[in-house]
């Protein structure tokens, strides 16, 4: 569960940056993207704890819940990614 709530909290603080660079709240939008990368951060230490574990021996079943898990993370952080290249095209159009 923990991969889901951190990947879905990274992913709104993204898309809330994207909102932000809209209004031309630059540095608002780059405090948003950096509370988004914590938040993928943490998704990401529990993912590499489960594969670590896994490593060891001491496998996780994979379930829906799991396939769920990753793909929020996975999605977080192309979302996240965009955010950064729409805020950088955003402040380039606004000075243009």
């Amino acid at each position: 569960m923990g991969i889901i709530i951190h990947g879905g909290n990274g992913r709104s603080c993204a898309m809330r940056a994207i909102a932000e660079a809209k209004k031309g709240q630059f540095e608002e939008a780059e405090k948003l993207v950096e509370e988004s990368s914590e938040e993928i951060n943490k998704a990401h230490r529990i993912q590499t704890d489960l594969i670590q574990a896994e490593a060891r021996g001491d496998g996780t079943e994979i379930s829906l819940l799991m396939v769920h898990a990753q793909d929020h993370l996975m999605n977080a952080m192309t979302v996240r990614d965009l955010s950064i290249e729409i805020i950088d095209l955003t402040k380039k159009t606004i000075h243009l």
